[in-house]
């Protein structure tokens, strides 16, 4: 299977890079070099095999920085916009995130590029600032959720929980078989924020005005009930983490449910290709959104994809976008989520995932969009996020604060960041 696999990507390969070179009268960009930035998420297998067919079709060659992620990338790329050190384009957040950057500076409207017109509405909400169309999705949608080892519910005869609840019984009843319930990576603290961020989708359903009166100010976290529970809902896990809950990385964190060495994991479905790569089957491997207290609406707190920016001062905007009009073909499409997955369904019209997609996906997730179950994250409907929420969500992991505690703490944290943006926050 291995090798048909490889044969047929092979094959797919070799026809789209006729057909590209054919489109592009000869490699018209040869011997030019474009530089891109971007996490190891963003370059991953799928974005490698989708640069070296477009340096082989279009003859540039682009030239790669990682980017180290967190809050130590994004402190990063302020002091490179700063001091006018941006590559050619490079990836980063949609949504809130994208208006700390001030883009209108640095980062080229692109609205009337024909890509545009085939990227959902949706995504086009998290990037459009003031009219102006800044980004392009890298992926797939993705969503902040729960990824978990299915064997283990097998053997102990447990069932997707559908409330909270039921969430925490099913960690006692793994607990007392001798497994780990939950994983936490606090050696990279932006993981620990998933469980917080998508929890969002039960704040919305139970506070439907929530998004627009905490960009307002007049709704806060300390004070809604159902936004309080989004914080408290760590210290019912204290007991059920991993012994290494301090120190561990993404990478533990992946082998850890991809083996079943550990149950679930609140984690941006973005690492599914890599969990799945673990498992001895990608069957094993499942997702289910972050539970509330109504077992009728069990919802799925989605993200956009992480975007392509092109510098507006670049000297190579020409072959920046011949680069993106390839990786947006349907062979390239095909090529990229063959060969690294997809971490939700596809934000470009009409397209549909090849079947190579894992089950997570195409079954577990595609569920809750089947039915209407979904929500954006509360950075794609409000502007307002604060820059201590890893932080904070470690220490209330960790049982070093209360919820109620972090609750008043990230307040106070998007206070400062409503007030930059200019916000009457009182």
């Amino acid at each position: 299977m291995k090798k048909l696999f490889a044969l047929a990507l092979v094959c797919a390969l070799l026809a789209s890079m006729a057909a590209s070179t054919a489109l592009a009268e000869g490699k018209p960009f040869d011997g030019v070099t474009i530089t891109f930035w971007g996490g190891q998420a963003e370059y991953n297998d799928g974005t490698k095999a989708v640069i070296a067919a477009a340096e082989e079709a279009l003859g540039l060659h682009v030239e790669v920085e990682i980017n180290p992620g967190g809050s130590e990338g994004d402190n990063i790329l302020k002091t490179r916009i700063a001091s006018n050190d941006l590559p050619d384009f490079l990836c980063y957040n949609s949504g809130s995130k994208l208006y700390d950057l001030n883009p209108s500076r640095c980062f080229l409207d692109i609205k009337d590029w024909d890509l545009v017109s085939r990227v959902d509405d949706a995504f086009l909400s998290s990037v459009t600032i003031d009219g102006a169309v800044y980004g392009l999705p890298q992926s797939s949608t993705q969503a902040g959720a729960i990824i978990y080892y299915k064997p283990d519910y097998e053997e102990l005869g447990l069932e997707v929980p559908h409330t909270w609840a039921d969430f925490v019984d099913n960690c006692a009843k793994l607990k007392e078989a001798g497994k780990t319930p939950v994983y936490f990576c606090g050696g990279e603290t932006w993981t620990t924020q998933v469980l917080f961020l998508g929890d969002y989708y039960n704040i919305q359903a139970a506070y439907p005005t929530f998004a627009e009166e905490y960009t307002e100010g007049k709704a806060k976290y300390a004070d809604i009930p159902a936004a309080t529970r989004s914080w408290t809902k760590y210290e019912d896990l204290v007991d059920y983490l991993n012994e290494d809950k301090s120190a561990a990385t993404v990478a533990d964190g992946n082998f850890a449910i991809g083996v079943g060495d550990a149950t679930h994991w609140f984690i941006l479905t973005q690492q599914l290709p890599m969990i799945v790569a673990e498992a001895e089957d990608q069957s094993q491997i499942g997702v289910f959104g972050v539970p509330g207290d109504n077992p009728e609406n069990h919802g799925l707190t989605v993200w956009e994809p992480m975007s392509f920016y092109v510098n507006k001062d670049s000297q190579n905007i020409d072959a920046v976008k011949a680069f993106l009009d390839f990786y947006y073909s349907e062979d390239m499409l095909n090529l990229y989520f063959e060969t690294y997955g997809a971490n939700g369904p596809s934000c470009i019209k009409g397209y549909e995932l090849p079947e190579s997609v894992c089950d997570a996906v195409r079954v577990d997730m595609q569920q809750y969009f089947d039915e209407g179950k979904t929500t954006p994250a509360l950075e794609y409907v409000s502007p307002i996020k604060g820059t201590a929420c890893e932080q904070l969500t470690v220490a209330v992991g960790l049982g070093q604060m209360s919820g109620a505690e972090a609750a008043a703490a990230y307040d106070e944290d998007c206070k400062k960041s409503a007030v930059q943006l200019g916000y009457n926050w009182d």
